[in-house]
């Protein structure tokens, strides 16, 4: 098995959309969570998400007629993958376009298309549906979008696990250039679930938290006692990945190294978190990347900020790290970018890589009231310096049982070459 480097990233995402943005954000622990002000948020009982922003008068590099037969949840992929693709010192020059894959995980799709195109047949009683709105709600869009764009003809692949989708996609593109399949990989995530209908949806799951009336941006908050939910968000993240001595051979500036992935199926319950599923996933990945517990320096919670998932999360780490679990430093960023759902987990795993490369553990903020079920050092309202982590986990556990988890180690600018 080879070394596994991430050489580029880009994203789009409710803390901003660059690294330096996104990182400064989460350090400073602002959230991008916001009262919604669309015509429909009068009929959401909580008014809230987690946007993200783009200038909608700029073409972003993607040529107009493209950009008309691109969903929202596809947008953002593209131009977070593009960003990537600059971001990693020409990682595709030169390379046999075969030998070069797509890997995206989403969770919902297009469901911006799919609502228009339901609101026009039955909303309008109209037949007349756009015509792209089947190739604009499709899953795998946004992947074949990608490799269209870079005319990467190696294996496409889209992921839809729910809420670890990208977690997965980018575990399965390290085990494709670690075992030699292929040499690099676009990888990650997009989602765009902020329509009407899939609004409407979550919210009649009860899963969706309540609007905090004084602040709005803090109604998302894991691990805290009155925790009420999670709060949908969107956007992407996308990873360039390749072989570490490629990547040092050619002299790129190395981000992170992937070092291995672990997953699980609890195989109980459609919503409901296990923890021997959650336990079991961690305990694949730290094997996957022949990792012991005790090297583990911090983790990036799945910490939605519901009461069964992050009580199970606390005990499933427990289980993994025994009496150390107490001294992990433990972040979970959703409290301000929300959940991203299929883009939850590359979000969550571009983070953890520039929280090691700037030695800080990210804030899980709004934890105002200590759970007694949730007794773990969450590094709680303020980032915490000087935290040189060299490795991390990325956890993500998702509806329908699939559990991931992604182990990330720092790249030392000496052993990159650079």
């Amino acid at each position: 098995m080879r070394r596994v480097a991430v050489s580029g990233i880009g994203v789009v995402s409710p803390l901003g959309n660059s690294t330096a943005e996104v990182l400064a954000n989460a350090r400073a622990g602002r959230s991008g969570v916001r009262r919604l002000e669309t015509s429909f948020a009068s009929r959401l009982a909580a008014p809230i998400a987690a946007t993200a922003h783009i200038d909608e008068g700029v073409g972003h590099g993607i040529d107009a007629g493209k950009a008309r037969m691109l969903d929202r949840f596809s947008l953002f992929a593209l131009i977070a993958a593009n960003q990537a693709v600059q971001g990693s010192g020409d990682a595709l020059a030169g390379l046999d376009p075969t030998r070069a894959g797509v890997f995206v995980g989403t969770g919902m799709g297009g469901t911006h298309s799919m609502d228009e195109g339901y609101q026009t047949l039955y909303g309008e009683r109209s037949d007349r549906i756009k015509p792209y709105t089947i190739l604009m709600g499709m899953h795998n869009a946004a992947a074949a979008w990608i490799g269209i764009e870079h005319g990467l003809q190696g294996s496409n692949m889209t992921y839809s696990t729910a809420c670890s989708s990208s977690t997965v996609a980018i575990g399965e593109a390290w085990l494709r250039v670690a075992s030699g399949q292929l040499e690099v990989v676009i990888a990650g995530g997009a989602e765009a679930p902020l329509s009407p209908g899939s609004l409407k949806a979550w919210e009649a799951l009860h899963t969706v938290a309540t609007m905090d009336p004084a602040d709005p941006a803090a109604s998302c908050r894991p691990f805290s006692k009155n925790r009420s939910g999670m709060v949908l968000g969107e956007g992407a993240a996308m990873l360039v990945i390749e072989p570490w001595e490629r990547a040092v051979a050619r002299g790129a500036h190395i981000l992170g190294e992937v070092l291995g992935y672990g997953q699980s199926n609890d195989a109980s319950h459609i919503t409901r978190p296990s923890l021997a599923g959650q336990a079991s996933a961690m305990a694949a990945a730290l094997q996957a990347a022949r990792v012991a517990p005790q090297e583990v320096d911090a983790i990036n919670a799945h910490g939605t900020g519901t009461q069964a998932n992050d009580r199970t999360e606390t005990a499933a780490i427990r289980a993994v790290f025994g009496a150390r679990a107490a001294h992990i430093p433990i972040s979970a960023t959703k409290a301000m970018h929300g959940h991203l759902l299929g883009a939850a987990g590359a979000l969550e795993c571009v983070l953890s890589l520039l929280a090691m490369q700037h030695e800080v553990a990210l804030p899980t903020m709004h934890l105002q009231q200590p759970d007694p079920d949730c007794d773990l050092d969450y590094v709680p309202n303020t980032a915490r310096a000087g935290v040189a982590a060299q490795v991390m986990l990325s956890n993500s556990f998702a509806f329908g049982g699939t559990n991931a988890v992604l182990v990330l180690r720092r790249a030392h600018r000496a052993i990159a070459g650079r």
